[in-house]
């Protein structure tokens, strides 16, 4: 691709979020643009700072559009041991129609840690295991012994009733 300039790249590129239905990867969007991954890191960082809502995930980035639905959101305390119950656990959230947004834990050196996670999907849930295990990465609940909290997000109050409920008979959840 020709390069172009500095400012109208940034225009394409906020014009491909949002635009785009599923996330897009930083090193597919700096081949389209002919630049580096780092460039298009840059750019998304100074396309936040100027407040666009991008968002950074594991399954690369997105622009987080208002959808006109009215969702309720709670933040959640789970633990479990293995990767097994990890994928269960974000799967029993997603079969429910919620989404997991972030995980967050505590650290007694850093304070709050956290990482996006827009997890709404089955496939999201797959992609985000195998991305898990090919980069043979560790979770954030590792730093915490297995502790760690959500944000979740479902339709109504009864959705989010019903997860943390079977999260509950899982034991996932923990004890309010």
């Amino acid at each position: 691709m020709i390069k172009i300039k500095t400012k109208e790249r940034r225009g394409k590129l906020l014009q491909r979020l949002k635009a785009s239905q599923q996330a897009l990867i930083g090193s597919q969007l700096a081949e389209e643009f002919g630049v580096s991954r780092q460039v298009i890191v840059q750019d998304i960082a100074l396309l936040r700072a100027e407040g666009e809502k991008i968002v950074a995930t594991s399954q690369g980035y997105f622009y987080e559009k208002n959808l006109g639905m009215p969702t309720v959101k709670a933040s959640i305390a789970c633990s479990h041991d293995d990767q097994q119950e990890l994928k269960d656990e974000l799967l029993t959230v997603v079969n429910y129609g919620g989404r997991v947004i972030d995980v967050k834990v505590e650290h007694p050196i850093y304070g709050d840690l956290s990482g996006n996670l827009m997890i709404s999907s089955r496939e999201d849930v797959d992609n985000f295991i195998k991305n898990y295990r090919e980069n043979e990465a560790s979770l954030l609940s590792k730093l915490t012994e297995g502790v760690h909290l959500h944000t979740i997000e479902a339709v109504n109050r009864q959705v989010l009733k019903k997860i943390k409920e079977e999260l509950k008979e899982k034991g996932y959840l923990l004890e309010e």
